[in-house]
């Protein structure tokens, strides 16, 4: 249930509500947006119909969540969430471009892509400590040590990092480390990891299932925010279908979905929703004029000596050529990309 205000409610008066709520033991959220403060209050609705709150002068009214997804909701939050990493924002008019390796490789490897991002207009730097991959015998990544590497070359070039983390025993060590810490398409629905991320003070990028529908992604963040983590951002990085001539079907179709249904911000990773670099350009173009907050683009100074994911990395002369594309395409609808300094 969502308990709505009056305009120019008092401080006094909302913590009225809030206490009231608790003393019954039921969980509390608070939104104040510009013209409006809302509680969503979390656990039985029968409960919170019985308490007659409506009849205080300063609440409006008191509402049910229709969705099965509450905190998620955008019945319980109007305004898009907005987050701040390093020197950029996500979920506002600023389209945010997170760039780099699939997986951590080397210092130097590593050093080489984030300065090309950077330079090219990438104001995020991705690069893969732990790898999931579908094969045992695959590159797994360079695990604790390609987290240094990732802090090292944050600390040289001041870009923000956002990894992934594997396990629900992992969770401490990637947070350490990362400025945004990345759930991966199969642990979407790793429900004891999502759980402990919950605990966080940290933006989680939430990347869609292979195969899950949105109200199963979206109920996926439900479960991050129910914990007390509210900074999630959600990642389209395309499904699994009949189709393959493409390594998935990248669903741009869920982003206008996803802004209809939420407040929280969703970038789009072309990289993986096709797996090949020749059409990440057109995708990353059509995932912005669809109304991403951002993309999530692989970038490899030498794809053809990546030991992950070469067939589908830009050099960093192509992602140049996109970052300029992204421009012109953000700015016909009222957005910008943040230029870095370098």
């Amino acid at each position: 249930m969502i308990i709505v205000m009056q305009t120019g409610v008092q401080e006094k008066e909302i913590q009225q509500v809030v206490t009231r709520l608790e003393e019954v033991g039921l969980g509390v959220h608070l939104s104040k947006g510009e013209f409006r403060t809302i509680i969503g209050a979390i656990g039985d609705e029968k409960i919170v119909r019985a308490m007659g709150l409506e009849a205080l002068s300063f609440v409006e009214k008191v509402l049910p969540i229709t969705q099965p997804f509450k905190l998620v909701s955008r019945e319980f939050q109007d305004e898009n969430s907005v987050f701040t990493v390093g020197d950029c924002t996500i979920g506002g008019d600023q389209v945010v471009l997170m760039a780099g390796p699939c997986a951590v490789e080397s210092e130097e490897q590593l050093l080489e892509a984030a300065v090309g991002v950077k330079a090219a207009g990438a104001q995020i730097l991705r690069g893969g400590a732990f790898k999931p991959r579908t094969s045992p015998y695959a590159f797994g990544g360079l695990e604790e040590e390609g987290l240094k590497m990732l802090a090292r070359v944050r600390e040289k070039t001041g870009m923000p990092i956002v990894t992934e983390v594997m396990d629900q025993h992992t969770v401490g060590l990637v947070s350490e480390y990362a400025d945004i810490v990345q759930v991966g398409t199969r642990n979407m629905q790793n429900f004891y990891m999502l759980r402990e991320l919950g605990k966080l003070n940290k933006p989680i990028l939430l990347k869609r299932g292979l195969s899950a529908t949105i109200e199963e992604w979206l109920m996926a963040a439900e479960y991050i925010m129910s914990g007390g983590n509210h900074q999630v951002i959600l990642c389209e990085r395309g499904i699994r279908t009949f189709e393959t001539y493409t390594r998935n079907t990248l669903d741009l179709s869920a982003v206008p979905v996803v802004k209809h249904l939420t407040h929280l911000p969703i970038i789009v990773d072309p990289s993986h929703g096709t797996g090949s670099w020749r059409w990440v350009p057109a995708m990353s173009r059509a995932a912005v004029a669809a109304g991403a907050d951002g993309v999530m683009i692989e970038v490899h100074p030498h794809p053809e000596k990546a030991l992950c994911d070469g067939a589908q990395s830009l050099t960093i002369e192509k992602f140049t050529n996109v970052c300029h594309q992204l421009e012109q395409v953000a700015a016909v609808f009222g957005k910008h990309i943040k230029k870095v300094t370098v």
